[in-house]
């Protein structure tokens, strides 16, 4: 069994790792597009809470992922934190209107339009989150390139996406490994230490990371070469599964949630829904 703490494909079983991978990352595409072109809150709560129930659905766990969901956060608070510090009246621009709550300094004031819009945006990133993680976390990566290559992709595209698949875990392992071997030198990148010492510590593992990444590609181009890869314009696969009944239904919720998204901003007039007018 893998690692849990290892982005990788975990088999829980559930009706999501028996859908195809195929229909795995249309959904997140289609759902994904639906969450990134509306801003009508109403709308963004409802794909949130679904997302949600997916997640529970699939039987994976907060501490599965616990390390990816922390770095998201910390991107999430400085994204935020840009946004405001550049534009503090964006929100203002958007909605028309100017409530403000308390004054911070001249240039920044805290008003519920631009609360509004980082609620949204926070939304927004809330809702593929849980996506992303769902397909990469339950999709077989063999099974991926088969189903991929059922619907008429080469098999080629396929394989390179299934390694990329592979190749997370490994990063993050050749990651761990490099940390352990640097603290066993006496550098330390954890919290205790200052932050530029933890920087420059994050630096010289960054390096070696990378230097093992080309070497692992080249051996892993070498091996493909030798074995005669892309010589042949089919190819059979263990692992292929036909579309089911399953299948279809997602496709067809997933375009279903895309449509509606597209109507709701239609019927808004735009993207944004405007509670304050």
């Amino acid at each position: 069994m893998a690692n849990s703490s290892m982005l990788t494909y975990l088999p829980r079983g559930s009706f999501i790792h028996k859908l195809t991978g195929t229909t795995k990352l249309c959904f997140f595409v289609m759902v994904s597009v639906a969450a990134m072109v509306t801003f009508d809150t109403r709308l963004l709560a409802v794909l949130l809470v679904g997302t949600l129930v997916l997640f529970k659905c699939s039987r994976l766990h907060f501490r599965d992922v616990k390390w990816v969901l922390w770095l998201a956060f910390i991107f999430l608070v400085l994204n935020h934190l840009f946004i405001y510090l550049f534009s503090p009246e964006y929100g203002v621009e958007l909605y028309g209107s100017r409530t403000v709550l308390f004054t911070l300094t001249q240039r920044y004031t805290v008003t519920s339009e631009q609360l509004f819009y980082h609620l949204n945006m926070l939304l927004k990133v809330c809702t593929v989150i849980p996506l992303a993680l769902i397909f990469i976390l339950c999709t077989d990566p063999s099974e991926f390139a088969a189903s991929l290559a059922s619907v008429g992709i080469s098999y080629r595209i396929g394989y390179s996406v299934s390694l990329a698949l592979r190749y997370i875990p490994d990063i993050q392992r050749d990651y761990h490994d490099i940390n352990q071997a640097q603290q066993a030198r006496g550098v330390d990148i954890s919290g205790k230490d200052k932050f530029f010492d933890r920087l420059r510590g994050s630096v010289n593992i960054l390096m070696p990371l990378i230097l093992s990444s080309l070497s692992r590609i080249d051996t892993i181009s070498n091996a493909m070469e030798l074995r005669g890869f892309g010589k042949n314009p089919k190819r059979t696969w263990y692992v292929q599964r036909p579309f089911k009944k399953a299948d279809w239904a997602a496709l067809c919720a997933a375009v279903l949630v895309l449509l509606v998204t597209l109507a709701v901003t239609v019927h808004n007039g735009g993207r944004f829904w405007n509670p304050f007018v």
